[in-house]
């Protein structure tokens, strides 16, 4: 098996146990996250973004599939996560495509790529669906995780 195979299985086993520092320890001091719900994030906030939705998973489960490597540094895989949204209690059945580039056995950069409205219309219910597709709640739900990052890294250091 791939090295950079092995990482993304290491990641994804880890994540399905909700391994949070497993997860953490995959990444590089100074991997780049993207996704369409948190943004960019940097180093610190994407170890810190992966602690605090463990930590807050409810009902959670996760699958993954179709691990690709692209080339030397590339790979891609399929995951599906679902879990209860604590804010609404809703069911969320989450499909991502991940981006993935690794350098010395570490994730450097990292995107995940789904449809935020449809993630919007499964987490806030019926307000979502009928606004999940609107720049407006598209920013709204942004911003809320930025914050709700913030505090988690402000309480937890």
């Amino acid at each position: 098996m791939d090295i950079k195979e092995e990482l993304l299985n290491r990641f994804y086993s880890a994540f399905q146990r909700l391994d949070y520092k497993t997860m953490q320890d995959c990444y590089s001091e100074d991997a780049v996250f993207s996704d369409p719900v948190f943004g960019l994030l940097k180093g610190k906030e994407v170890r810190a973004m992966w602690e605090m939705l463990c930590k807050n998973a409810k009902e959670f489960s996760l699958t993954y599939s179709d691990i690709e490597l692209l080339d030397h540094e590339y790979a891609t895989c399929k995951w599906v996560a679902s879990y209860t949204f604590s804010k609404t209690e809703n069911k969320v059945v989450n499909k991502i495509k991940a981006f993935v580039r690794i350098n010395d056995g570490k994730i450097v950069e990292h995107s995940d790529a789904f449809r935020l409205s449809t993630w919007i219309g499964q987490a806030l219910g019926w307000k979502g669906v009928l606004f999940g597709w609107t720049n407006f709640m598209k920013k709204a739900v942004q911003k809320q995780a930025r914050k709700n990052l913030d505090r988690f890294m402000e309480k937890n250091g």
